[in-house]
């Protein structure tokens, strides 16, 4: 069944459960988020990819954090669940905002307890060779889309994983995405190594090399 929402196009992706805040200052998002404000409507975010708009997120507004003069705003909305454009209009109902009919994709809430403590242990495993803390997680309700954005996917893999319906599929997506990740780090790390290495090289006489040979030979 389809179902209608009014649309604002960015050029990222928010998975179902994200906190995303947004500075709203264009005339016609100012007239969404107020109409979100009066009717509690929601509203989706479509991902504005390859010159396409396809697949999104609806969001409900949370918190209206700061209203400025000029009629901006600073909020805060959550992702709910994930949808298909199934028609576009610049226009919705007369409003300068644009809409669509949507229709929501079926999720599969379906995680492999095992794939979940393997994509748990890379990520860890990824942020010690960054050499960053590592992240707190809440292990009950850790999924998949809880550090999409933190682990190096691309634009276009934030994508694919925002389409993909099962959790056990977006588990074995990201655990193959950090067998090959991983190794990559590891070796800009040794790359780094070898470079701090070679720097303590810098002030050494080619002579003192030579006289070193002659005395070894």
């Amino acid at each position: 069944m389809d179902s209608r929402l009014a649309l604002f196009p960015l050029e990222n992706v928010v998975y179902p459960g994200e906190n995303l805040p947004l500075h709203i200052f264009e005339k016609r998002y100012q007239q969404l988020i107020s109409d979100c404000e009066v009717t509690g409507m929601n509203f989706g975010i479509p991902i504005y990819i390859n010159n396409q708009l396809e697949y999104g997120t609806e969001m409900k507004l949370s918190k209206v954090v700061r209203k400025y003069p000029s009629g901006a705003k600073d909020v805060i909305c959550k992702g709910l669940r994930v949808f298909r454009i199934k028609d576009f209009d610049h226009n919705e109902g007369g409003k300068m905002y644009a809409g669509g009919n949507v229709e929501f994709l079926k999720e599969r809430d379906d995680p492999d307890p095992t794939q979940k403590g393997q994509l748990l242990e890379l990520i860890f495993e990824l942020y010690l060779h960054l050499e960053v803390p590592s992240p707190k997680i809440d292990l009950e309700t850790f999924r998949s889309y809880t550090l999409a954005h933190k682990i190096g996917l691309s634009l276009e893999q934030e994508y694919t994983l925002l389409k993909i319906t099962s959790e056990k599929d977006r588990q074995a997506f990201l655990i193959n995405h950090l067998n090959i990740s991983i190794p990559i780090v590891q070796d800009m790390n040794r790359t780094k190594q070898t470079i701090e290495l070679n720097g303590h090289f810098r002030n050494f006489d080619p002579l003192d090399f030579q006289e070193f040979r002659l005395k070894t030979e």
